[in-house]
């Protein structure tokens, strides 16, 4: 299955193979492919074709005029582009230079996360992904996963404020939650969510700690620990306020044709060095095959 996030260069093998475009042509737009060296950033036009998911723009720390580059260039490779953590002041900024490069953006001041794509993105995944926060406190840190996960090619439900103070609030939502293919569940304070939802389904649950709370939760240390002591089986935990973690691995439990090419891979590979061990195999030596 083809993800939205190799179209880029699955377009250019088709007009390739319908001769709209010459293979000198195809050569010289994938010249840079591994990486393209900007001076002050590497791309990795590669990273869709390995990984799965092209590259991400962490926007905390970018300039303006560091950042409208970078998405120039990755839009001119036609993947998606998603900035996460864009300060709002980086924004105000350079939003427009952004919107003007191939159209406008999606920007979201409450995730702080700006997205590019072509064209509408494809639903690629193969089932549902939920994300479900606790308290509104917790929106900025699950909007960040809800819009990632979207933008990888994602079908997202969207639960807010179904924490655990008022637990009849996320038990009302017990068939979305047993639906989904894996789900997302963002939590601050005790952190407790994620154990009591692992506890009445059947697929992944990624936990994301947020730094909301008062002054014992040590800015989102609390959560973090009860997390990972979970007693509930399933729950896998990313960092603190970290939505983007939560998405990409959620995302990749989604598309699980993604990991078989590799897997298919190493297994001829074995079939090929148990070949090579029988009795009677010949073997034919190349230059530096030692």
């Amino acid at each position: 299955m083809s993800t939205p996030h190799q179209t880029a260069v699955a377009r250019l093998l088709a007009d390739v193979a319908a001769g709209a475009v010459s293979p000198e042509a195809a050569l010289s737009a994938l010249s840079d492919l591994p990486a393209q060296d900007l001076g002050f950033a590497r791309l990795d036009h590669q990273r869709p074709l390995r990984c799965g998911v092209p590259e991400v723009v962490f926007g905390q720390g970018k300039t303006a005029e560091q950042l409208v580059p970078i998405v120039a260039q990755l839009q001119g490779r036609g993947h998606p582009v998603l900035v996460t953590r864009l300060p709002l002041e980086v924004h105000a900024a350079c939003g427009e230079a952004l919107d003007a490069l191939a159209g406008p953006g999606d920007w979201d001041p409450l995730s702080r996360s700006w997205i590019w794509n072509d064209g509408p993105v494809a639903i690629s995944g193969e089932g549902t992904l939920v994300v479900a926060c606790a308290g509104t406190a917790d929106l900025p840190v699950a909007e960040e996963a809800a819009r990632t996960a979207e933008a990888l090619g994602n079908r997202v439900v969207r639960l807010v404020d179904v924490g655990v103070a008022g637990l009849h609030r996320m038990l009302a939502h017990l068939d979305t939650l047993r639906s989904a293919r894996a789900l997302v569940v963002v939590a601050g304070m005790e952190g407790a969510l994620p154990s009591v939802v692992a506890g009445l389904v059947a697929c992944p649950v990624f936990a994301v700690p947020t730094s909301v709370g008062y002054g014992s939760g040590l800015a989102g240390l609390a959560p973090l620990l009860a997390m990972l002591n979970s007693c509930a089986p399933g729950v896998s935990v990313v960092n603190i306020d970290n939505g983007f973690g939560a998405a990409c691995v959620a995302s990749l439990v989604n598309h699980p044709v993604l990991s078989d090419a590799p897997r298919d891979a190493a297994a001829h590979s074995s079939a090929s060095a148990a070949h090579s061990a029988q009795p009677g195999a010949t073997h034919s030596a190349k230059e530096g095959d030692r």
